[in-house]
C-alpha cells in the first residue's frame, strides 16, 4: 500500500464497491474498507435456511440495478453478473382470483386494468419511454450544478411525479391499477401521501417497461462480487473484517468516502451533531422460506412473475404503511413485497424445491413477529401455501440492524423518504455528498438518489471527491 492514497472506501455495499471502481477507473490509488468477512452490503447471498437454498438477505429483484447508468458504463457482466429475467416482471393478485401485472409491454400492463384505465395508463407512462435513458440519467444524478440533458423530459415528469401518490392515483378508475401503483410506491415504504412518492410509482414502472425486472443469477452477491472483482483488476485494494471506528483507523489518504449511515459517519469522523436532523424510517419484517415447490397462487399470472406485491386494495396497503409509519404499530395485514428467484434462476434451490423471500413494514425497532401475519396474507393469496414450507429464517429490525449497520432501527432506505428528505438527503444541500470536513464524503444511500442496488450514490459521490483530488 503506498504511503498516501488517493481515496479510502468504507463500507463494501454496491455503494462504496462502485465509488471505488469509479475512482479506480480514473487512476486513483483507492483502499476500501468492510466490517464483515464478504463484500456485499444490501447485496448479498447466503444459505439462511437448509444446505443449497441461497437466499438474499436484502434486495432480490433489480429494476435499478439493471436500468442504472453508472452499472451500464461497467463491464460488470465480464465478471460473471448475468441478469435473468421471469416472464412477467411483477404481479399484483387480488381475492378473486385475478391479478393485474407490471408487464414489459405497456399494451399488456394496460389490458390487465381493465378497459376503464387502460388508456389512462398508457397516457402516463408513454411520453416518458422514448427517452428514458436520458431521464434516468437526470433522475439518478441529481442534485448536481450541471445543467439536466433533457430539462423539458425532467419537467414533465417532476409535474406529474412531485405530487402525492394519491393525487395521481385519480387518473385511475378502478381498484386493479390503483392497487397495483400503490404497491410500487410501498417498496420504499412511503405514506402514499407523501411529497414525490408518484414520481416512485412512475420509476418502478418505467423501470420495468424499460428493461424489466430482473434478479442476478446465483443471487444478489454477484453483482458485489463483480464490482469487487473488476475493482481488484483495477488496482483497487478490499480489505475485509476491518472495522472502521474513528478515521485514524484508516492509512492516509487524500479522501475519505463512507458508504456508512450518517449517524455513523459523524461518530467516525467527529461530526458531533452535524445529521441530528437526519430522519429513519420504519423497518421491515423479512422472512426467507425453503420450499418444497412453487408457490401455489390461485392467480396465473404471479407464478411467472420475479415480483409479487400482496395487498388486496388501495385501502388496504394505506392502512399498513400508515400503521408501521405513523401509528407506531405492526399492521394486521401487512403490504407484503415478495421475490421468487427460482421461477427464472435454478441454481437458487435443490432440484424442485424453490427459495422465496416476504417482508412487510413494521415500526422502526419492533421486536415483534410478523411471520403469523405475512403467512396469513399469504395463504388468502395462494392457499397451501404453509404446507410446502421446509424451513424459514426471520430478520426483524434489530436481526436486520444487527446484520448491516447502515439499516437503522431495521429501516432498509437507510433514511425515511418522506419529505424534502426524499430528493434532499442526508442534508438540505446541493451537495449531498460531502461533509464538514473537506476531504471526507458519504455515498450511502442515505444521498441521492436514495435506496435501491444501482450504485449511483457512489458514483455521485466520486464525482464530489474525484473532483477535490483533481484541485489538490
Amino acid at each position: 500500500m503506498p504511503s498516501m492514497l488517493d481515496a479510502c472506501v468504507v463500507g463494501a455495499g454496491p455503494n462504496g464497491l462502485t465509488a471505488a471502481v469509479e475512482l479506480a477507473r480514473r487512476g486513483f490509488s483507492v483502499a476500501l474498507f468492510e466490517a464483515r468477512d464478504t463484500v456485499g452490503g444490501g447485496a448479498r447471498t447466503e444459505e439462511l435456511t437448509l444446505p443449497g437454498f441461497r437466499h438474499d438477505p436484502c434486495s432480490a429483484a433489480h429494476p435499478l440495478g439493471i436500468n442504472s447508468p453508472a452499472f451500464r458504463a461497467l463491464p460488470l457482466e465480464r465478471y460473471g453478473l448475468e441478469w435473468l429475467h421471469a416472464d412477467l416482471p411483477m404481479a399484483h393478485p387480488f381475492t378473486d382470483g385475478t391479478a393485474a401485472v407490471l408487464s414489459r409491454s405497456v399494451a399488456e400492463t394496460a389490458a390487465s386494468f381493465g378497459p376503464r384505465d387502460a388508456g389512462a395508463y398508457r397516457r402516463l407512462v408513454e411520453p416518458f419511454l422514448p427517452r428514458w435513458d436520458t431521464l434516468v440519467r437526470d433522475f439518478m444524478s441529481l442534485p448536481l450544478t450541471a445543467l439536466p440533458r433533457d430539462p423539458v423530459t425532467l419537467a414533465r415528469f417532476g409535474l406529474a411525479g412531485l405530487p402525492p401518490s394519491t393525487w395521481l392515483l385519480r387518473r385511475f378508475r378502478d381498484e386493479r391499477a390503483k392497487a397495483l401503483f400503490a404497491g410500487l410506491v410501498a417498496h420504499v415504504m412511503a405514506p402514499l401521501s407523501g411529497f414525490a412518492t408518484g414520481a416512485i410509482g412512475l420509476v418502478f414502472a418505467l423501470a420495468a417497461h424499460a428493461r424489466g425486472w430482473p434478479v442476478a443469477r446465483g443471487g444478489s452477491q454477484s453483482i458485489s462480487d463483480a464490482l469487487a472483482a473488476y475493482l481488484k483488476d483495477l488496482g483497487g485494494a478490499i480489505h475485509t473484517d476491518y472495522e472502521v471506528k474513528r478515521l485514524d483507523d484508516l492509512p492516509p489518504a487524500r479522501a475519505y468516502i463512507f458508504d456508512t449511515s450518517p449517524t455513523a459517519l459523524a461518530r467516525i469522523a467527529g461530526f458531533g451533531r452535524y445529521y441530528d436532523n437526519y430522519r429513519y424510517g420504519p423497518g421491515v419484517f423479512k422472512v426467507d422460506y425453503a420450499l418444497d415447490g412453487p408457490v401455489p397462487w390461485t392467480a396465473s399470472e404471479p407464478r411467472t412473475a420475479g415480483t409479487v406485491q400482496i395487498g388486496a386494495n388501495t385501502a388496504e396497503i394505506s392502512t399498513a404503511l400508515r400503521a408501521a409509519s405513523r401509528e407506531g404499530r405492526a399492521p394486521d395485514r401487512p403490504f407484503l413485497i415478495t421475490v421468487q428467484p427460482s421461477v427464472v434462476d435454478p441454481t437458487r434451490a435443490p432440484e424442485g424445491k424453490q427459495v422465496f423471500w416476504a417482508y412487510g413494514h413494521v415500526p422502526s425497532g419492533w421486536t415483534g413477529d410478523l411471520t403469523d401475519a405475512i403467512e396469513r396474507q399469504l395463504e388468502r393469496f395462494a392457499p397451501g401455501f404453509r404446507d410446502l414450507v421446509l424451513a424459514r429464517a426471520t430478520a426483524g429490525p434489530p436481526e436486520l440492524a444487527a446484520r448491516n449497520a447502515n439499516y437503522v432501527g431495521g429501516d432498509i432506505g437507510s433514511g425515511a423518504v418522506t419529505g424534502l428528505q426524499i430528493l434532499l438527503r442526508p442534508k438540505l444541500s446541493l451537495s449531498p455528498y460531502t461533509t464538514p470536513h473537506p476531504a471526507v464524503f458519504i455515498c450511502s444511500s442515505a444521498t441521492p438518489p436514495g435506496p435501491g442496488v444501482h450504485g449511483m450514490s457512489g458514483h455521485n459521490a466520486a464525482k464530489a471527491a474525484w473532483r477535490r483530488l483533481r484541485q489538490t
